[in-house]
């Protein structure tokens, strides 16, 4: 974690009144320096020692989502990936791209999407996720 993410991840805590303590800001700073969605696990270990458990991140990430610093992305293989939610609306996230060869996932926030309409017939939609598949840079050769 470096300094910029680390004063970025005290900041942004101090917005959201939540406290400042070492392991939120820890969690907070990988994500913040993080190119695309984390899972919990990820996140772990990428966390210097003493590294706090999986439990204590998880109820990070929980305060995190409540105070709308977070959001969960996608459910992939049964396991949420997260990431900051300020790419993102209420409404709305960004796309992600995942590639079908490689599996790695990537943010697409240069791309812009309406918003579907809803189809009617009693169907709210309350918020969009799109996810795009195909062949990354690298497995497209």
């Amino acid at each position: 974690m470096n300094r910029l993410e680390e004063q970025k991840a005290r900041e942004l805590l101090n917005y959201a009144n939540l406290r400042r303590t070492r392991p939120r800001v820890a969690v907070l700073a990988v994500l913040l320096g993080a190119r695309r969605p984390q899972t919990a696990d990820e996140i772990a270990a990428k966390l210097a020692p003493p590294a706090p458990n999986r439990v204590t991140i998880y109820r990070i990430l929980e305060s995190l989502l409540h105070e709308g610093l977070v959001h969960k992305a996608f459910l992939e293989e049964r396991t949420w990936h997260f990431e900051l939610a300020s790419n993102c609306t209420e409404s709305q996230c960004h796309p992600h791209f995942t590639c079908t060869n490689c599996g790695e996932t990537n943010c697409m926030t240069e791309i812009t999407l309406p918003m579907t309409k809803s189809p009617g017939k009693g169907f709210v939609i309350q918020r969009q996720r799109v996810q795009l598949e195909g062949l990354c840079p690298k497995c497209n050769v």
